[in-house]
């Protein structure tokens, strides 16, 4: 069953970050915390697979390098089941790296070091297109 639509109408959204470096994660959980977002997280593409089928969320981001797989096959094998909004994080930015995420369906592509106004002007885009997504129905 498709995720149904939603529009927020708080500035809170639930997000699911999945970044192998413990600290780049903590510091992203609490720097969206403080802008008042509920937080989940993952540190691998195990986790982060099932943290996307059982977890209600409005935005992932997650990082593309990932110890045991990346982001762009995380995105490719869990989008077409449950669609959600996705935006990639990444040490590069290169042209092809940008397509390569779009590609595969990320919404946005960020270049690290991220900044808080680059975590706001993500989130305030996703915002305006969020799909909420909760448990698919098989799960």
């Amino acid at each position: 069953m498709p995720a149904s639509s939603h529009s927020l109408s708080s500035a809170q959204m639930r997000v699911f970050i999945v970044d192998n470096d413990t600290k780049t994660l903590d510091v992203l959980k609490r720097c969206l915390e403080t802008m008042g977002h509920q937080v989940m997280t993952a540190e691998n593409m195990e986790g982060a697979l099932h943290g996307i089928y059982e977890s209600d969320f409005d935005v992932l981001m997650s990082d593309i390098g990932l110890p045991d797989g990346n982001g762009w096959d995380l995105l490719r094998q869990t989008q077409k089941r449950k669609p959600f909004y996705a935006i990639a994080m990444s040490g590069y930015g290169s042209p092809a790296d940008i397509r390569a995420s779009a590609a595969v369906g990320y919404r946005d592509h960020l270049v690290k070091p991220l900044t808080r106004e680059k975590l706001q002007d993500a989130l305030q885009k996703a915002r305006a297109e969020t799909v909420t997504c909760g448990p698919t129905e098989d799960q």
